[in-house]
């Protein structure tokens, strides 16, 4: 049987001939058989339709995960001007909460889309976030509420974190192999751009109208609705493949490979740092800059934390373009010589009060990790390829396809070490000093480790990497 469609098949011809396209079949619950999108025909007939379909909605629900995930980035710092009695540490740890059961999360969701269908997870995942929301707004409309009560809930906004692993696994089932770096892609920088959106109009909608006081409430319930439309849209456009097959012997494979928690350690240190970082530059602002942490503009207050998160995520694509050309390896190598130097440069500059430098050091930083996100991910297929002896290689196809999204999940964990670093480094000298030289430190160490493991002459064959 050849794969080579005639040019002008016709959508409506039968499926007599051996180059027409794979049959796809509809099932009630809008379960879809017989999906080949590596089938010329039946990618232009039908497929390209249906998964750039399921692709919008993918990247919307993604989007509400990590604008959830982020919520207590920013509420946490307003928590003190509200009313509520919580020194630096318990602020920290409610900043710091939500990435940890994120990071963990991960797993298991990486798994429940060939369980439950993508559509059906989608849904379900979707209506998850709104415990964290509606959790959210009851506990903060009371200055009374136990500091554990606050921890819980935070904890909940976790299930925003989770959905990035469901949801990239989805769209891989929908796109051939040609075409998937470009969505994942999308949806990658879909979800990401979630948590500068959610430092943008929290602020905005918290203190429009309010006066004097902060309406911390509306900070969840604003999500409510489009949460709501998140499983609307996604019961109503979305598809299940029956053909999508959880890969355990893949992940096991993949957890026995040295590489895999090499290039975990590598994307602790850029993707963590995103999130870590993002999560934390409204406390840090606040800390140090407090006049700068809110910004009257009308009657309402923006917070310029938002735009840590976003040039992170608009950096991001521009890491995988880079790896292409240069090899990930390399711009791997650049972007945390570039993180240690800025890094090192916010530590000598910090005390000279100046919010303008802070700031510009601080978007080099995120800009440096969100393309060391994107060069560190594409380094992954090359790496396991070259393992698996060449590029055709089916088991290290699977491995690589199974250790990106455990990757992922490992790398999330760096969105709790950050902030708990910053405050043990608080709570042992009042200031953030020790934090920053340990920073400078480890992204040394992880540059070497790129350097010897993947640049040095002789290591993993002649390939560049």
């Amino acid at each position: 049987m050849t794969d080579t469609a005639p040019p002008n098949l016709a959508p409506a011809a039968p499926a007599e001939t051996a180059s027409a396209a794979p049959a796809l079949t509809s099932r009630p619950g809008r379960w879809i058989d017989g999906w080949d999108p590596e089938h010329p025909a039946q990618w232009q007939q039908q497929g390209r339709a249906i998964a750039r379909r399921n692709l919008r909605w993918s990247i919307f629900a993604e989007f509400l995960g990590f604008v959830v995930w982020q919520l207590w980035s920013i509420v946490a710092v307003m928590l003190p001007a509200a009313g509520f009695d919580l020194d630096t540490g318990q602020l920290f740890w409610l900043i710091s909460i939500p990435s940890l059961v994120g990071a963990t999360l991960r797993i298991p969701y990486s798994f429940l889309v060939p369980k439950f269908g993508g559509r059906n997870w989608t849904i379900i995942s979707a209506a998850l976030l709104l415990a964290p929301t509606i959790a959210l707004a009851v506990c903060v409309s009371n200055p009374e509420t136990p500091f554990g009560v606050l921890l819980a809930a935070a904890a909940l906004a976790g299930f925003g974190g989770g959905n990035f692993a469901s949801s990239m696994s989805n769209i891989t089932y929908f796109f051939p192999q040609r075409e998937k770096g470009w969505a994942l892609g999308l949806n990658a920088a879909g979800g990401n751009l979630g948590a500068s959106v959610a430092q943008f109009v929290v602020p905005i909608v918290v203190t429009i109208g309010a006066g004097a006081t902060l309406n911390l409430p509306l900070a969840g319930w604003i999500w409510v609705p489009f949460i709501l439309l998140a499983m609307f849209g996604a019961a109503r456009s979305m598809d299940n493949l029956s053909n999508a097959k959880a890969d355990f012997a893949g992940s096991a494979a993949a957890l026995r490979e040295p590489h895999l928690w090499l290039l975990s350690l590598l994307y602790i240190g850029t993707f963590g740092s995103f999130i870590g970082f993002a999560s934390v530059f409204p406390k840090l602002i606040a800390d140090q800059f407090p006049e700068f942490s809110a910004i009257a503009v009308g009657g309402a207050s923006v917070s310029l934390a938002f735009l840590g998160a976003l040039v992170g995520s608009l950096a991001r694509p521009y890491g995988g373009r880079l790896a292409d050309r240069f090899g990930g390896a390399r711009i791997t190598m650049l972007a945390f010589a570039t993180m240690g130097a800025i890094a090192l440069g916010v530590l000598v500059t910090l005390p000279l009060g100046d919010f303008w430098l802070f700031l510009g050091c601080f978007l080099l930083l995120f800009a440096a990790a969100g393309i060391g996100n994107g060069s560190t991910y594409r380094m992954v297929p090359v790496v396991f390829a070259l393992r698996g002896g060449g590029t055709g290689d089916v088991s290290a196809q699977r491995k690589s396809a199974a250790a990106l999204g455990l990757i992922s999940a490992i790398g999330a964990f760096g969105g709790f070490l950050i902030p708990q670093a910053l405050n043990l480094s608080f709570q042992a000298t009042g200031g953030y000093a020790g934090a920053f030289l340990g920073f400078v430190a480890s992204y040394a160490v992880l540059l070497v480790l790129t350097w010897v493991v993947y640049v040095r002459s002789g290591r993993l064959g002649a390939h560049r990497i």
